[in-house]
């Protein structure tokens, strides 16, 4: 059987990319049965593919990666090549790893198109203040249900929350989960890089991390102002906050600049630590030092930096609006993300206790290590399977 894959969203280095590069790599070399095509729009994208894919070219004008940004859309050129180049009748199927790059296909090969949450859905001015941008995105997820034979999602969350919003009949959404990267792991001396140093992470304080982007249904004002609360005591005088995240070339609606300003108006510039984008490894040594992992997001499909953070023995707080509570039990501390409470509270617990923060450590540990890209490659094989047939 030929399958082909949109793979223009690789070049995201948010989640959305994050999810597209592991599943592929996982899901071609195990799937020997049928050839895959990715459909890239970059000359960058062909990094680090799967050597058993055909790997196609669209020339576009802008990456869709670029394109399809907070404020704007992809071209209707560019999405019309993309949609051609797709709409190849030898195809037997035609996979789609995020709808936030789906284009329409005009051919007889069934289709899979993952819808990995409802957050746009369930908040759209703080994810698409752009009219415009509502108005495509509704228009790209509509076209997207209506094409698609099977709809795959993130999690079990997520699931419930695209037949609560779009009333699918529940035999066409189907769970192929995530996982952290083998690279997110334990390290058995992790020392500060030098860029780390250089940004003041020496691992010597207690550090509390978030990892993702500035977008205001990420709650981020509600975690400076834990912070914050936290550090007004003695006893926590060497905490740190880092935010890790692009801020400066963000594709996506940020609240950068009010965080920002939040924390200066709170009086913890000299202790808030922003990175910018850090790569993988870099990471990993950052979480290896972490005290805790926080995300306090208003709503998650997923929540992978903090399944990546519980493979590194970093403790994790995080929203109980999401999957999380169920993927890492007591591997996490849970919070309700309106309550601000929750959040002093949870956030003044683990940094005084050692003890609490070493089983937290040890259960989130054995909790990540049942999450694997190879489980979500079968998952998908099997979903595959049952389109086709």
């Amino acid at each position: 059987m030929r399958i082909g894959v949109d793979a223009t969203s690789r070049q995201n280095n948010r989640g959305y990319g994050r999810h597209a590069r592991a599943l592929l790599n996982a899901l071609i070399p195990l799937d020997k049965g049928n050839r895959y095509t990715l459909f890239v729009d970059s000359v960058c994208d062909g990094d680090n593919m799967p050597s058993e894919a055909e790997i196609r070219l669209v020339n576009t004008d802008a990456p869709t990666a670029v394109a399809t940004a907070a404020q704007g859309h992809r071209s209707a050129m560019d999405m019309l090549r993309m949609s051609r180049a797709m709409s190849d009748s030898s195809f037997d199927l035609l996979l789609f790893p995020t709808v936030y790059s789906y284009v329409p296909v005009f051919s007889r090969a069934k289709k899979i198109v993952m819808i990995h949450d409802v957050i746009a859905e369930t908040y759209p001015q703080m994810t698409l203040p752009n009219f415009t941008a509502r108005l495509f995105w509704k228009s790209k997820v509509a076209l997207g249900r209506w094409q698609a034979d099977a709809i795959a999602t993130v999690s079990d969350y997520s699931r419930r929350g695209i037949l609560n919003h779009f009333k699918t009949s529940a035999d066409r959404v189907f769970v192929v989960g995530e996982a952290s990267d083998p690279v997110f792991r334990v390290l058995a001396d992790p020392q500060p890089t030098e860029h780390l140093l250089s940004l003041g992470i020496t691992g010597s304080d207690r550090t509390v991390v978030y990892v993702g982007g500035f977008s205001p249904h990420k709650n981020l004002e509600a975690l400076v102002r834990a912070f914050a609360k936290v550090v007004e005591h003695p006893n926590f005088s060497d905490a740190k906050l880092v935010m890790v995240g692009e801020y400066q070339k963000e594709v996506f609606h940020s609240c950068y600049d009010s965080i920002k300003q939040k924390i200066a108006e709170l009086g913890i510039a000299s202790r808030v630590i922003f990175t910018g984008y850090l790569s993988d490894e870099e990471l990993v040594v950052l979480l290896n030092l972490a005290s805790v992992l926080v995300l306090p997001s208003l709503i998650e499909g997923f929540g992978l930096p903090a399944v990546e953070a519980a493979a590194c023995g970093c403790p994790v707080i995080a929203t109980t609006a999401s999957p999380l509570p169920g993927l890492l039990g007591e591997g996490g501390i849970f919070i309700n993300p309106a309550n601000q409470e929750d959040l002093d509270t949870a956030l003044a617990r683990v940094l005084e206790s050692e003890a609490l923060r070493q089983q937290m450590r040890t259960d989130g540990l054995a909790a990540a290590a049942q999450l694997t890209w190879e489980a979500a490659a079968r998952q998908m094989i099997g979903l595959i399977r049952q389109v086709v047939s």
